[in-house]
């Protein structure tokens, strides 16, 4: 690692180098369908719940972290479904789908509303760069790999119903 550090250092200030944050995000399904969502405090927008990933955390802890902080929700983290790199802001998104397993939906200080949305109402409700995010967990296979600016994808994904 530190030869391929030294190398890009010579290459020149033309190749920065950075570090990013990472963040998580649970996607949280139930039996039929709908999505757990909440509303952000900070800022009204809907989203999955998640945060940042602590420096010494696994990220599948992290993502219980965040679901149970936020909603008051146990879950039990099934798969890694995309991971999402923000080039604005510097901070890749792991997102995992996920299921509940104990706890009541409640308020919490992050979210000051928790619902279970189906996909059309997270289409509807969610900025683009999240409601791919969910539309991604739901699908079978392999995790996706997107970049966006902060408000859209640099490809777009046809598998989200648009807003309208």
């Amino acid at each position: 690692m530190l030869t391929y550090v030294s190398n890009i250092r010579r290459a020149g200030p033309s190749t920065p180098l950075h570090s990013v944050s990472v963040s998580v995000a649970g996607v949280v399904v139930r039996e039929d369908g709908r999505v757990l969502a909440i509303r952000r405090a900070d800022n009204g927008t809907w989203e999955p719940p998640g945060g940042v990933l602590e420096l010494a955390e696994a990220p599948e802890d992290g993502v219980r972290r965040e679901v149970y902080e936020e909603t008051g929700l146990k879950v039990r983290v099934d798969r890694l479904t995309g991971v999402y790199k923000n080039t604005s802001r510097g901070i890749v998104a792991l997102v995992f789908r996920c299921r509940a397993e104990c706890g009541c939906e409640q308020l919490s200080n992050e979210a000051t509303a928790v619902e279970w949305l189906t996909p059309d109402e997270v289409a509807a409700r969610m900025a683009e760069v999240h409601a791919v995010r969910v539309a991604d967990a739901l699908l079978d296979g392999a995790p996706q790999v997107r970049t966006h600016g902060g408000r859209a994808f640099t490809q777009r994904a046809e598998h989200i119903a648009k807003k309208g």
